[in-house]
């Protein structure tokens, strides 16, 4: 399994980069192509996609991208084209939150997936996700803007405008109050 790779940027498309690596040029489909110059030198965490009528490499600039997209595969039914649309179109904390907080209406109008594949994401995920989506200072401000009458959305969207310098719980709130104002 190819799990890394470092390499020169030949080229980039909108859905995938063309990278140098010891002679060879791999194409490695991405998220955020855009984000890579050409002619700089690329390190990305990959996954390797075996299919019947061949392997694809699929790259990401972050560690944890990477592991949400394997995570997304892992639903039955999605297979890594969908799941690499579905990171297009959300940052991975927005969908982990959304997924978190089982919000069906975020993953069927802003990622796209149809309501059942969104359904199945939600049921095979939320837990998994859950704990990590609103642990520690977050779970309790969370639960602390539904107390206040916030719906989860707004709850979640709060703290999504949260910024991550800002710690401890009562600086979290203040600002996830704030972002509602």
């Amino acid at each position: 399994m190819i799990r890394r790779i470092r390499g020169q940027v030949i080229d980039t498309t909108a859905t995938s980069a063309l990278i140098e690596v010891a002679g060879f040029g791999i194409e490695v489909r991405m998220n955020d192509p855009e984000t890579l110059l050409v002619g700089s030198e690329a390190r990305l965490s990959t996954h390797l996609a075996i299919k019947q009528d061949g392997m694809e490499l699929y790259g990401f600039t972050e560690t944890a991208d990477r592991d949400f997209f394997e995570l997304i595969l892992s639903v039955s039914g999605i297979g890594p084209k969908t799941a690499l649309s579905v990171l297009r179109r959300a940052r991975r904390e927005a969908l982990e939150g959304a997924i978190g907080a089982r919000d069906l209406g975020y993953l069927t109008a802003i990622v796209g997936l149809g309501k059942k594949s969104a359904e199945k994401m939600i049921v095979e995920l939320a837990d998994k996700i859950g704990a990590h989506a609103h642990d520690g200072e977050d779970g309790e401000v969370f639960e602390t803007l539904i107390a206040l009458g916030f719906t989860e959305r707004e709850a979640r969207k709060a703290l999504q405008t949260v910024p991550d310098t800002t710690t401890g719980k009562e600086a979290r709130l203040k600002a996830a109050l704030s972002a509602r104002a």
